[in-house]
């Protein structure tokens, strides 16, 4: 059974613990701009939000890639990237339409999220229940879930046996 990470972002603090276990986990330092996961921080909002590679089923990355250095780890069924295959041509980081492939300056050489071989860092270090790692296949029903809930609010008919938009009136002013 392949697990994954789910984020929960109205969890998060904002404490950069996962940032922190994250690139002390894969780099030796504690160093949270070199961290493969980040946390956006929407100041106008006053929120936080957990980011990282969601491994995806067709991996765009993986597909572009013109040296074949990124493989899936049949254990966790994480993408790799295969450090001494990769080149730094930078073409997984351009293909990405999340965003979650970089570069290492340090390295010359592109780095994603592994999920740490199947026991990820993030999920362990993170204190508020924001980031944890779980069975894959129940992942999204969890999101199922809450946007069902949400469907049962303003719009919704509490009572019908489906959940088409109710009518709603409207109220015009008329000017004058």
């Amino acid at each position: 059974m392949l697990r994954a990470l789910h984020i929960e972002p109205s969890q998060c603090t904002g404490c950069l613990q996962c940032e922190m276990a994250c690139s002390y986990e894969n780099t030796g330092a504690f160093n949270p701009a070199r961290s493969r996961i980040k946390v956006f921080n929407f100041h106008d909002q006053g929120r936080f939000s957990p980011y990282t590679c969601t491994q995806c089923a067709e991996a765009w990355c993986q597909l572009a890639c013109p040296v074949d250095a990124i493989t899936v780890n049949a254990a966790t069924g994480a993408k790799e990237v295969n450090e001494s295959t990769c080149v730094g041509c930078k073409v997984c980081t351009i293909s990405c339409p999340f965003g979650t492939v970089n570069y290492d300056s340090a390295t010359s050489k592109v780095v994603k999220c592994d999920l740490c071989g199947g026991d990820p860092w993030c999920a362990k270090a993170c204190p508020t229940g924001a980031i944890t790692y779980i069975d894959a296949d129940h992942e999204g029903m969890t999101k199922m879930r809450a946007w069902a809930q949400q469907g049962l609010g303003e719009g919704f008919s509490r009572t019908a046996k489906t959940n088409a938009p109710v009518e709603k009136s409207v109220q015009t002013y008329v000017k004058g």
